[in-house]
């Protein structure tokens, strides 16, 4: 079972908020997660992540996005 951590989008059209989630690769970009790390309002500019989290799943295997690798960057 390959693991990423990768966006989930919400909200409404034009209007899209994400959560940072951990999941299957395998399954859709809205499906069901492992757990929940982080959000990110693109609109606002708020990034909230919980980076402890991350970091224990990066360490179990897990494979970062690209897009949340950049927000990692901008939050440090």
């Amino acid at each position: 079972m390959a693991v990423k951590i990768r966006l989930m989008r919400f909200g409404k059209k034009k209007q899209p908020t994400y959560r940072i989630v951990v999941t299957d690769q395998r399954n859709a970009r809205n499906g069901e997660y492992i757990e929940k790390v982080g959000f990110y309002n693109p609109i606002k500019g708020e990034i909230k992540i919980e980076k402890e989290k991350i970091d224990l799943w990066v360490k179990k295997g897990a494979q970062l996005a690209e897009s949340v690798k950049n927000l990692l960057k901008k939050v440090k």
